[in-house]
């Protein structure tokens, strides 16, 4: 797979599968950028990245996450939908203000296993695997959690969308 180097906010797009924490020699937080075909790598935190992908869809990090919060009531390390169109969802492996913080692409993760050492590995759908220092009950759970909040935030479009079809303007 092919590496490049990215000094600044890479663009976050449904080809991303996930955005690993890292540092670099000096200690500084960077991110390995996970797609398809490449990876990239950045200078920029992973909670950084995805914040500004927020952006670039009008919102925030902060303001998707309260946007969670009220589809479904989660209060901690709450998923977050950059853009519910294009079905990309995230969630934190760690607390977003964390520097060991990771993101995982819901949409990409074929499954999930436990290491030896405690840790769990992710398969991806197109083969690609990570290995993170997270337990594999938390993983678990974030993916359950990823997973109704599409469900209750598509219901949610759906029903506008249905209601849009029957009304007359």
């Amino acid at each position: 797979m092919e590496k490049q180097l990215f000094t600044s906010a890479h663009e976050i797009t449904p080809l991303t599968m996930a955005i690993i924490s890292s540092r670099d020699e000096g200690g500084k937080s960077i991110s390995y950028i996970l797609e398809e075909k490449i990876e990239y790598i950045s200078n920029n935190s992973p909670s950084k990245l995805i914040d500004e992908a927020c952006k670039f869809f009008g919102s925030s990090l902060k303001g998707r996450q309260e946007g969670t919060r009220d589809v479904c009531g989660l209060t901690h390390k709450v998923p977050v939908s950059i853009d519910p169109a294009s079905g990309m969802y995230f969630f934190p492996t760690y607390s977003p203000t964390s520097p060991k913080c990771s993101w995982i692409a819901h949409s990409h993760v074929d499954r999930i296993s436990r290491t030896d050492e405690g840790r769990t590995e992710i398969l991806f759908k197109n083969g690609k695997e990570v290995n993170l220092d997270v337990s594999y009950g938390s993983i678990l759970n974030q993916i359950r959690r990823t997973a109704q909040f599409r469900f209750l935030l598509d219901n949610r479009i759906k029903y506008i969308k249905n209601q849009l079809e029957f009304e007359p303007f």
